[in-house]
């Protein structure tokens, strides 16, 4: 990736671009884990969250996109008539890019769409935003990391599109950056940007310059590009560009050559944001809705404007006029069949509904989705049919005027389909609603019916999920939407919770032996009411609910728990002290001996027995919550997110996860348990951080719970899955499924062994049940020692074990060796989920061997990498490129592994990494020291293959090199500085492993300057000593293989 900011960077750090620093390596054993195949999918609620973009190919029908704040992006599925999630790959290390600020679709090849990403742009957040491109629609992505971030979740998110390809040339795009980082061009379809930097204005309005939040202080920077097509030729480009910008002074921009030079558009209306364009190349307009601020929460006053670029003349075509009309304009849309028909959406007319507004003069005219018929009495163009999704409507009763459902807030999205000008969609703050019969809108004879067209699309953020041994499988609790009994996870609620109705659910519980008696605590969305109840009771399996009183003055839900035998409830609001009742709820009295806001659990055997945790100490009643006690636990984490469960069916057992490690090391992040009601923790091993815990059925002939995991095992991050009490550990999720921010809900199910379901924070709820295969794992362990120096030498060696299973064709094979000196044979894989089966061996014949690329530059020069399809075999290995490439074969998952040639067998990995080579059993670990001008520098090295001993000594040099242990050839790392202004600058870490051995890295090296962003590898640095690592799909790198994904940023 290169990226260049400035015209002519300056490199400070060298002369030369590339630089070899010298490092120290560590090379140690590659580890694997354990994998099954699962088969996930949604537990359908349809929507739940905002969708500000809504974005149709120009030129292939039913091609469309959404994109989302917090959930990711969706392509429609025409024939299914709903959406298909596009970045469920996003993991843990980049979950910042489910917030899609804006999206393109190239409307010449229209299997290319990109998407600019990133989640916030706040100081907390160390992040920097993205453009993802695809050539394939979306099934798979490439990423080209942005020196700044980008704001998907923060004000303005709904404005755009800020992504636009040029229609005259598709490899030429645009984007407009938040925080004044000003306009950005790539020509050469999204690999490589840099800042037009003669673009006058980077927008310089932010909504509250002085907020507290750090929010509404940012800069919504510049926030559409447009293009005039009848301006150029395909192949040469548009001459004729627009820019909306941010600004409440200047804010439109044009360009006529081609964005070369730029101006402001003669006469522009200024004192507005102008949240929309739209361009008519048929009749030469460019239409311009316009608010106070940029949304999407507000914008109370503003207008729409029509501007003849071919007269120069402006017109202000507002439906509605005056600075009194509580609404702004935003959602924009344009009938492409029909040039003169627009229509324009109110933003956040919430009262009594949304206003949407159409003319079929080009604004010269205008009606209205409803008007008033005599107050309170609304005569409304329109019918809604929510039966798909009959929970929408579900909401207390209003008073008219209003109705419920409403049409919707927040509606930024608003398009006509420009192949079916009676297909309409828009979005709102909750779902995406849309019709098929738009034009009934104009005659008058019959009503628009307005209905979901969200199928598939899942925005909720989850707060708690339960399944109970009886009843409904599964009850969640979640920000916005409330929360559901699901009575049957693939159909959408009849309802959220009711009676108490709380906007957001926090927590919920059900009695363990008696669990048709279940509580939930909540809180409302925005405002609080007089005299709002945070506590619901149920004694029906959530059928019917009423209201509890509050505990104390509770300012917030916190967290509740609920006797085993639903007798005592205890609650931690929040803004409170600890309480407990034995009258469901309708008298609270204060517990003692516990922390005020403590997060609190019941054991799921004894009644009396209660759990609390704050601050990294853990806490028990024995007295139904009456008094709590501090237990002698130590070492639990003290600060970070944290889950703790208690296990049914075992009295006095917990697991707790969480934590996190900070810069000095002096906190912890894992899994620990209990056996004896909290007075004392173990921490399990494999588990490097835990993040959430949950049970669920036993597995076939054992007695405890399966225990259901989201953590990093063994350097993996996934979700996990024990059924032995977590001695061992198998990651159930793969790579195409880690689905962002995930987490912070997990469960089994109690009456079906393997089932998990799992809370996202924006991809709603995920259920996930074994795929019908069987495990097919490799695991290895070896234990060795060795030391060396220049004068003597020791070596020491211990057995190492290895087993393997595979299958196929329903039959499991298994083989284990072990051996203190004689040959075994290691293996190490970063792929995610891997598979064996007998068949067609890898056919390399005639296929171009890595080095010997197999396509040109887009310019059609050089052989320079693999598109999507291409075969190359690397070590007598035949892989297959996902998507554009030009990594070594297998070093990701860009590559798919077809197999050793001509070995008879195939094997497939879904990041199509493995290797494995014989070895003697024993490993070795070597040390070596050197001294040079008074100064030392150590490296140390060891590898899961090597001789049975060995003893060496060298020393460090410039080249960065060190001999890898247990084979010939040395590990060598340099860096490439692609970008240098000044001020700081970004640079390449290239890795090679020219040894004959697999190795998993850590690099130290010496930089200039402090590092700010690093992507795609773990860092950490003192003083000038940078420390660097992989992460799970790049940490090894395989005999005579180099790595160059790795990147930082660093400011002088």
């Amino acid at each position: 990736m290169k990226i260049n900011k400035m015209k002519n960077p300056l490199s400070r750090l060298v002369k030369s671009s590339c630089l070899a620093l010298s490092l120290s390596l560590a090379a140690t054993a590659a580890h694997s884990v354990t994998e099954q195949p699962y088969t996930w999918e949604n537990v359908r609620i349809d929507g739940g969250g905002y969708v500000p973009g809504i974005i149709f190919n120009q030129s292939e029908p039913n091609l469309i996109y959404a994109r989302t704040d917090i959930g990711g992006a969706y392509r429609w599925n025409e024939a299914e008539q709903e959406w298909d999630p596009m970045l469920d790959w996003v993991g843990w290390d980049n979950w910042g890019y489910n917030g899609v600020l804006s999206l393109a679709t190239d409307p010449v090849d229209t299997d290319r769409v990109y998407a600019a990403v990133g989640m916030y742009t706040n100081d907390w957040d160390p992040n920097n935003g993205a453009i993802i491109r695809s050539t394939n629609r979306g099934e798979t992505w490439q990423v080209t990391e942005l020196p700044f971030k980008v704001g998907g979740n923060m004000v303005g998110r709904g404005m755009g599109e800020r992504l636009r390809i040029d229609p005259n040339d598709n490899s030429t795009i645009y984007f407009g950056a938040e925080l004044g980082e000003g306009l950005w061009r790539s020509t050469d379809y999204g690999v490589n940007w840099s800042e037009v930097t003669n673009f006058p204005n980077p927008g310089t309005y932010a909504q509250d310059p002085d907020d507290e939040w750090d929010y509404l202080n940012k800069l919504q920077g510049v926030v559409w590009v447009l293009f005039d097509k009848t301006s150029g030729s395909a192949g040469s480009g548009s001459d004729r560009i627009f820019v909306g910008v941010a600004d409440l002074g200047d804010s439109l921009y044009q360009s006529l050559d081609g964005g070369q030079t730029w101006s402001t558009i003669p006469g522009a209306p200024t004192g507005y944001i102008p949240r929309k364009g739209v361009v008519d190349h048929e009749n030469g307009f460019l239409y311009v809705a316009r608010s106070n601020t940029g949304g999407p929460y507000d914008g109370s006053e503003g207008d729409v404007w029509r501007y003849n670029y071919n007269t120069g003349e402006w017109v202000n075509i507002s439906p509605v006029s005056g600075a009194d009309l509580y609404y702004g304009y935003t959602g924009l849309t344009i009938d492409r069949q029909n040039p003169g028909t627009i229509m324009v959406a109110s933003g956040i007319s919430w009262w009594p509904d949304m206003i949407m507004f159409r003319s079929n003069d080009s604004g010269e005219t205008w009606t209205r989705n409803w008007d008033w018929a005599g107050y309170p009495s609304r005569s409304l163009r329109y019918e809604m049919d929510i039966s798909s999704a009959p929970w929408y409507g579900a909401m207390p009763a209003p008073q008219p005027p209003e109705a419920s459902p409403k049409m919707g807030f927040m509606n930024d999205a608003v398009e006509i389909d420009p192949f079916n000008s009676d297909r309409f969609m828009y979005g709102t703050g909750g779902t995406l609603y849309g019709t098929n019969n738009l034009t009934n809108w104009d005659d008058g004879a019959a009503k628009v019916i307005i209905q979901p067209m969200v199928k598939g699309l899942e925005e909720t953020a989850i707060q708690e999920l339960v399944s109970p041994p009886e009843g409904a499988h599964l009850f969640s609790a979640m920000y916005d939407t409330g929360g559901f009994k699901h009575e049957d996870i693939d159909q959408t609620p009849a309802s959220m919770y009711q009676s108490p109705y709380h906007g957001s659910t926090i927590s919920i519980d059900y009695a363990e032996l008696k669990p048709a008696t279940m509580v939930r605590v909540g809180q409302a969305v925005g405002t609080v009411p007089d005299n709002f109840k945070y506590i619901g009771i149920s004694t029906t399996s959530g059928d019917t609910w009423w209201e509890g009183a509050n505990a104390g003055t509770p300012t917030g839900a916190g967290t509740v728990a609920l006797a085993a035998d639903g007798g005592t409830i205890v609650w931690s609001p929040g803004g409170s002290t600890v309480h407990y009742s034995t009258t469901y709820g309708s008298n609270w009295v204060a517990s003692t001996g516990v922390p005020a806001e403590a997060k609190v659990e019941s054991d799921r055997v004894n009644p009396t027995l209660f759990y609390a945790f704050s601050g990294g100490n853990f806490y028990y009643s024995t007295d139904g919550g009456a008094s709590f006690t501090q237990s002698a636990a130590t070492g639990l984490p003290s600060a970070g997110h944290l889950k703790f469960r208690a296990v049914p069916g075992y009295e006095g057992h917990v697991w707790l996860a969480g934590g996190f490690i900070d810069d000095e090391n002096t906190t912890s992040h894992g899994l620990w348990r209990s056996t004896d009601g909290g007075e004392t923790f173990t921490q399990m091993p494999l588990v490097d951080e835990g993040d959430n815990v949950g049970f669920g059925k036993a597995a076939p002939g054992s007695d405890y719970p399966a225990i259901y995991l989201v953590a990093q095992v063994e350097g993996v991050r996934g979700v996990f899955r024990s059924d032995d009490q977590g001695d061992s550990w198998v990651r159930i999720n793969d790579d195409a499924n880690q689905f962002g921010n995930m987490g912070e809900a997990i469960t089994g199910d109690p009456r079906i062994y393997g089932r998990v379901y799992l809370g996202t924070n924006g991809r709603g709820i995920m259920y996930a049940d074994p795929a019908g295969g069987s495990t097919s794992s490799t695991t290895s362990s070896s234990s060795s020692s060795s030391s060396s120096s220049s004068s003597s030498s020791s070596s020491s060696s211990s057995s190492s074990s290895s087993s393997s299973s595979s299958s196929s064709g329903g039959s499991t094979s298994s083989s284990s060796s072990s051996s203190s000196s004689s040959s075994s044979s290691s293996s190490s894989s970063s792929s995610s989920s891997s598979s064996s089966s007998s068949g067609a061996a890898g056919n390399c014949s005639g296929v171009n061997v890595y080095p010997n690329w197999t396509s040109k530059d887009w310019e059609g020069g050089e052989y320079n990498h693999a598109e999507a399809g291409d075969k190359m075999v690397y070590q007598s290995t035949l892989y297959q490129a996902s998507w554009y490439t030009n990594s070594v074969p297998g070093s990701d998952y860009s590559w798919t592994n077809l197999g050793p040639c001509g070995t008879g067998s195939s094997s497939s990995s879904s990041s199509s990494s493995s290797s494995s080579s014989s070895s003697s059993s024993s490993s070795s670990s070597s040390s070596s020291s050197s001294s040079s001008s008074g100064a030392s520098s150590s490296s140390s090295s060891s590898s899961s293959s090597s001789s049975s001993s060995s003893s060496s000594s060298s020393s460090s040099s410039s080249s960065s090199s060190s001999s890898s242990s247990g084979g010939t050839g040395e590990v060598t790392a340099s860096i490439d500085v692609t970008n240098d202004w000044g001020g700081g600058y970004c640079a390449n870490l290239i890795v090679e492993n020219n040894s004959d051995s697999a190795v998993t890295w850590e690099v130290e090296l010496a930089i200039e300057g402090e590092v700010s962003n690093m992507w795609n590898g773990t860092w950490s640095q003192s003083g000038s000593v940078l420390t660097v690592s992989g992460i799970s799909w790049n940490a090894t790198l395989q005999a005579g293989q180099s790595n160059s994904s790795i990147g930082f940023c660093a400011d002088r």
